[in-house]
This record gives C-alpha cells, structure tokens and sequence, in this order.
C-alpha cells in the first residue's frame, strides 16, 4: 500500500509541475495558480490555498481576540504546521442561502471553490449530473488515511447519495452514528407524587395523568401537565421534544416521516398500521390536558420552553438538551431534572428513534488537484476524536480548552482568561461540527464503568454536568434503538411532483385526529389517499433507487474493505 500512495504522490507531483511548467490554467483552481508545492515530513512548501465552501453555523461566526472567517486561529495553525491554507471563497448564511450560492456557482456565475460541503441531497445529486464535481473512487483508495478507512468502513450507506455508475462523486462529512434521545423528566415532581420513571405506555400514561392532576408543584393550581413535544412540522422530529417514542410504542421500527429497510425493502413508516394506534392515544392525552395544548404550532424549540418554566414534566431530546432547559433548576426551587430510557412498546420490545449518520457530504471541484493535501487536513482535524497529535486536549488552548494549574479544563469561567463560552475552533474549518468517533456515548458509557478520565474527549466528558453524563450512557446502552433513515437519495420523479402535498396531508390529518377534530377513521382514509396520489409509485421508485445503489460493491473499489 505504501508503495502506492508512493506512486500517486510522484505521478500528481509530475502532473503538476508539468501543468506550472506549461502555464496550464486549467479550472483556475487556487491551487494550480500557485508555485508547485512539496510535500515533506508533513508539510507544503510552499503553503498552498485549498478554497472552502461554507455554510456559516450559528456558533462558528463567533471569533475572538479579532479573528475573522479567513485568519483565525485555526486557519493559522494549518498554514503553520501543513503548509495549508484554508480560504472560504463561497459563504453561505443560512440553508437556503448557501444552497442558492451552490446553484449560483454551478451555472458558471460564481467559481466552485476547491471543497464544497454540500447539506442538500437534491443539489449533491444535482452537481453529480452537471459534471463540475470530481470523482473520487481512487482519491480515497489511494490518499484517505487508514484510521479514517477504518470510520467511512461503518457506514457504507452513506455513500449511497453520491455513487453513479459504480463511481463515487463524494463522502459523508465526519460519518458517526449520534446519540439517542432520552427522556427527561422532573425527578422532583416524581418525589413529590411518590411515582417511579415509565417504562410503558401504561405507566408513562399514570405519570403524565399525575403530572396534570395532582399538583406535582404543590402551589395548589392546576397549571401544570405531563409532556412537551412539537407537532409543527413533524411527529419525528429526531432530536429534541420528540414525541416519536409513541408512535414506535405501536409501530415498532416504522416510524413516522422515515423509510425502514423491512427485509429487503424500503417503506414509508408513516402509513404504518400502528400509527391509528398511537393517534387513539394521543387524542385521549390531549384531550385530558395531559399534552401541550399548543403542540400543532410549536416548533422543537419552542416546545421545550413550557418545561423550561416549571409547567411541564417530560420532553424527550438527545443527552444534551439538558443544558437547554436545565435553567428550570435555578428558576424553581427544588426542581431536579433527571435522565430516563425511552419507554418499551406495547409488545414489550423497545421503541425506535430516528438516527443520523452524518451531516451532508464532502464533493470537491472537478479541477481540484490535492486530494492528498485535503485528506492531510482532515485527518488532522479528527485529531480532537482521537485525542492524539496537536489536538489532544482541544483545538485551541484558550478556545475551546485550557490548561490551568497543570489540569485540563473545559469550564471557561476558568479559563487563565476566563470567557463565557468555548469556542467552537472545530467549527472555524470545513465541517459545521467538531469530527467526533465517540458514537452514541462511548466515553460516558466508559466513564460510567470506572474508565479514568486521562484522554481530551474523556477529560471533557467528565466535564459535563452529571444529568448530560448520565443522559449519554444511556444512549450508549439503548445505541440498538437508532434507526438510520434508509433512503438518503434525491427526491424521485415522482417526489418533486407529490411528496410535499402527500407529506401535508400527513401532518394535517395527524394533528386533526390528536385534536378531535377529525374521526379516528380520517387515518384509514389518509393512508388510502396516499396511496392513491402518489405515494405507490414513490416507494417503486425509492426502492429502485436503493437497488441501483447497491449494484456496485464501491466499498471494494475505495478499498474499505
């Protein structure tokens, strides 16, 4: 192997010398206009440019000491120590906005930088047809380190966006499965009432009645009730103030708004029989005042604001939301919130979540010739994930970490110069998230079971408050429960043309029936509705896709196997 990355780096090198030589200006890439570059004991030189498209995450516009998008402290370190600079050239402020500025560019009006992180599976699938992306089945064989081989070997899936004909166009952007939801529920309110956490349906239904009727506050006012969620945009919402627990409570792994891989093939978990089930119940909760009355109109964020003010007892979201409405802690005296499993099915299996794999995809300008020098960059960044090399603690001493009385600490209040939150360094390069390997908890889960805290990732989790640590070796224990959505293509023929009509029908028809607003029956008659207007040919087309994507064995090919 060694031997052949040997080869490659002499073959590019040969090809761009000749290309400098000749005055070749091919694709105008950043790279090709500057002086050649070498590549000795880990470094450029002279430094090259790599251009980055970027989405600007709403954490990683935050810079201190005066940096800026293109000189901060992590665009200096790479000039530093590999010789490479990494310059945004493409910026977008929000989903919409970079995704327009993608389409701009890939009409010839804007120039595709270099690396383009791409979040929007239509416009991956998009730029693969136009023919401005490159295709990178050897690139990885040949330059991806082996401890990210090793990563992008777990999840072959998702490579499925970005494969035609047997080529690969791209690769999931830091592949991790993420952790699971849990449920946090006001242990002091539990006390209060002398009950125990739900592990049923039947139990969790006791706990919220209790929750709604018995003055677990003990002000002597009926204004509290039993659980948040959000019903705006989806009964799935995969993160937080989630009420898809209920839905799987009946449906098993068939969940609402996702596709499930049933032995071979790919169907839609919302017309899933269980889901009546499960609207019966809700529409008997909501009824009884047991459920947020507002729940069809709040967002995910919005719905946790009800526990937040002392009114409501359990919303369900990933370990870390509890940082999100632990301020109900300070706010109501004697408030205790505590981290609980999701409860069983009615069969007594357990109930499902929604998982995520990664978020969006790496494709890179068809004139982009260091593949090897960006593969360089992101092995380095994954050394936070790994605890190893220059960022074994964090990023950045004084950023995101710092080292106080000889100890590592991520408390920024204790910083040497103390601040009022880490800095997101990881944020400042070409990923919106920090690369992690730490799945859905395993350094809670180890510290949980007696694993010293003497690495940067377990130093950091030990660093969270207790419920958050907690919350995580849960999702470490239950990782069975995540369900990757099966279908992660472009949206099929028929999908541009019925799936937004078909997905409303769906969220008015469920809310109606929690409501009371509609009979029960109104589910049937969607399900058959759906069907009908196009819901049958987008599962043959779906599962066509799924087919065509697992024609050709392109793990082989990138060598991951």
């Amino acid at each position: 192997m060694k031997k052949r990355n040997d080869l490659w780096k002499t073959v590019s090198l040969v090809i761009l010398s000749a290309m400098l030589v000749a005055g070749c200006s091919k694709g105008e890439s950043a790279s090709e206009t500057a002086p050649a570059s070498v590549l000795k004991d880990g470094k450029y030189d002279p430094p090259m440019t790599i251009t980055i498209a970027k989405q600007q995450d709403e954490n990683a516009g935050k810079y201190i000491n005066g940096e800026t998008l293109n000189d901060n402290v992590l665009t200096r370190w790479g000039e530093q120590n590999l010789g490479i600079k990494i310059q945004t050239t493409l910026l977008g402020g929000d989903a919409s906005q970079y995704n327009t500025k993608l389409r701009l560019a890939l009409t010839g009006s804007e120039k595709l930088p270099d690396v383009l992180p791409v979040y929007d599976t239509m416009l991956v699938n998009d730029l693969i047809e136009s023919g401005q992306v490159k295709e990178i089945t050897e690139d990885i064989s040949t330059y991806m380190p082996d401890r990210l081989k090793e990563i992008y070997k777990q999840y072959p899936t998702t490579f499925n966006p970005v494969v035609r004909d047997g080529k690969v166009y791209g690769m999931a952007i830091a592949p991790n499965l993420t952790e699971g939801e849990v449920m946090l529920i006001r242990q002091d309110w539990l006390d209060q009432l002398n009950l125990k956490a739900p592990t049923t349906i039947e139990e969790f239904e006791q706990v919220i009645a209790a929750f709604s009727n018995e003055d677990p506050d003990g002000n002597g006012k009926k204004d509290t009730y039993g659980f948040t969620f959000s019903g705006k945009d989806s009964y799935n919402t995969g993160w937080v103030s989630d009420p898809v627990m209920i839905f799987s409570a009946y449906t098993g792994k068939h969940l609402p708004r996702q596709w499930h891989n049933d032995n071979g093939k790919l169907t839609y978990g919302s017309v899933a029989a269980g889901n009546k089930e499960a609207l019966v119940k809700l529409r008997d909760w909501y009824a009884k005042g047991y459920l947020n009355k507002e729940l069809a109109t709040q967002g995910a964020w919005d719905a946790l604001s009800d526990f937040t003010e002392g009114k409501a007892g359990i919303i369900i979201g990933r370990p870390w939301l509890y940082d999100s409405v632990k301020d109900v802690e300070k706010n109501v005296e004697g408030a205790k919130i505590s981290a609980y499993p999701t409860i069983q099915g009615v069969n007594g299996d357990k109930t499902y979540q929604s998982a995520q794999l990664n978020d969006g995809v790496f494709m890179f300008n068809k004139d982009f010739q260091n593949m090897e020098a960006f593969f360089l960059y992101y092995d380095k960044m994954y050394d936070a994930a790994f605890s190893t090399g220059d960022f074994k603690y964090g990023y950045a001493q004084g950023y995101d970490y710092d080292i106080v009385n000889d100890e590592v600490t991520f408390d920024p209040t204790k910083f040497n110069k103390p601040l009022e939150a880490i800095q997101g360094v990881g944020k400042m390069a070409f990923t919106k998230n920090t690369p992690s390997v730490d799945g859905p908890g395993q350094s809670y889960y180890d510290l949980a079971n007696g694993v010293k805290a003497d690495t940067g990732v377990l130093i950091q989790s030990a660093s969270k408050d207790q419920t958050t640590q907690d919350g995580y070796q849960i999702s470490y224990e239950n990782k069975d429960v995540l369900l990757p959505n099966a279908f992660n293509g472009p949206p099929t023929p028929t999908m541009q043309n019925v799936w937004e009509q078909l997905t409303t029908m769906e969220q008015e028809t469920f809310t109606k029936i929690i409501y009371g607003n509609e009979p029960l029956e109104a589910f049937d008659t969607f399900v058959t509705q759906w069907h009908e207007k196009g819901g049958d040919t987008v599962i043959e087309e779906v599962n066509e896709w799924y087919n065509q994507a697992s024609e050709t064995d392109v793990m082989t090919l990138m060598n991951l196997k």
